[in-house]
């Protein structure tokens, strides 16, 4: 099997043709976002509108083959299913909605507690 992208972390002869399709799925997935990042920042650039347009065009349909490779993606992944169903079209604090969900938001105090894992005092 030919080696179609440089990020494998592993020898590719031990992946499971899973891991392999997965892998497929988030590469292409970040390449969509990439390319949603440089049109966005070509809009902005551009001082031309008709091209303006056309790239705005473009953004869009990127966001569209985004929406699908990350639905791929939830589909094949029971814990990615999870985690989105938890977090995806929810109002309100994200990091609320992830207190919640871990039953800490009294207990933290409503502290991320950022202090405590660069080892220092937390209220520094």
């Amino acid at each position: 099997m030919a080696d179609s992208s440089a990020t494998y972390h592993e020898p590719v002869e031990k992946l499971s043709e899973r891991t392999l399709e997965v892998h497929r799925a988030i590469v292409s997935l970040i390449e969509e976002l990439e390319a949603i990042d440089w049109y966005q920042q070509r809009i902005d650039a551009t001082k031309d509108e008709e091209l303006r347009k056309i790239l705005e065009h473009n953004r869009e349909e990127e966001k569209e083959h985004a929406a699908m490779s990350l639905e791929w993606l939830r589909r094949m992944d029971s814990g990615f299913d999870k985690q989105l169903r938890d977090y995806l079209f929810t109002e309100g604090s994200i990091v609320e909605e992830e207190e919640e969900a871990r039953g800490g938001s009294e207990s933290s105090g409503g502290s991320l507690k950022i202090g405590s894992l660069k080892g220092g005092n937390e209220d520094e």
